[in-house]
């Protein structure tokens, strides 16, 4: 590989990682100051998609892909709220992929072009997995900010849901909304946490039977 692809990938590889600072800034319509990122987002839509793929038997990798990759436009164009989209006319995802990778190997520049374009266009199975994952992710992430204290999110639950197509999606969208955010965790606790058997004293404590727990 010629040293001007390798630049190439590296100012590439800067780039990406602008979506670790990049907020998802339609929180902040829910009065949220610190919302995730976009990167953030990204991780767990990946996770969902491979999830969602395989209870739906498409491919996993595949899907997981599709998710790690649908919003790396936004370097460039940003995060745009739905209350400002119907103001503004978007370049096509695919335009700015292109200019993205432009500087990059042809090998490793058309698959991306590639998963970008079949997510656009929701013509495969593995697309229209990893879009449900987008708006599972969302759904979560509002029940998540919901239970933090900020009610407004709670707006944004019951649309992610609805656009939620497949079925395996929409079963676990509907589970989603019952189970409470930190009931992973408080599920463990439960399971460590066991009254202690009473015991024999051994002794007294300022002349009364002491209980040792073991």
């Amino acid at each position: 590989m010629a040293e001007e692809e390798l630049q190439g990938l590296a100012r590439y590889a800067y780039e990406v990682g602008q979506l670790k600072r990049s907020k998802r800034t339609g929180w902040w319509l829910a009065g949220i100051a610190d919302p995730e990122s976009v990167a953030e987002h990204t991780f767990r839509t990946a996770i969902l998609g491979y999830v969602l793929a395989l209870m739906e038997g498409a491919d996993p990798d595949r899907t997981a892909a599709l998710c790690l990759f649908h919003d790396t436009p936004e370097t460039r164009l940003g995060d745009i709220p739905s209350v400002g989209k119907r103001y503004l006319t978007q370049a096509p995802a695919a335009d700015v992929v292109a200019d993205q990778v432009a500087d990059l190997p042809p090998r490793v520049a058309a698959p991306i072009g590639h998963l970008v374009d079949e997510y656009e266009a929701q013509s495969t199975l593995e697309a229209k997995v990893a879009k449900d994952a987008d708006k599972l992710e969302c759904l979560l992430q509002a029940r998540e900010y919901e239970a933090q204290g900020f009610q407004d999110a709670a707006s944004w639950v019951a649309p992610s849901a609805a656009s939620v197509r497949t079925p395996s999606g929409r079963r676990l969208a509907a589970s989603c909304q019952t189970v409470a955010p930190r009931q992973w965790w408080k599920k463990f606790v439960d399971s460590y946490i066991r009254p202690a058997p009473p015991t024999e004293s051994s002794g007294t404590d300022e002349g009364g039977p002491t209980a040792v727990a073991r």
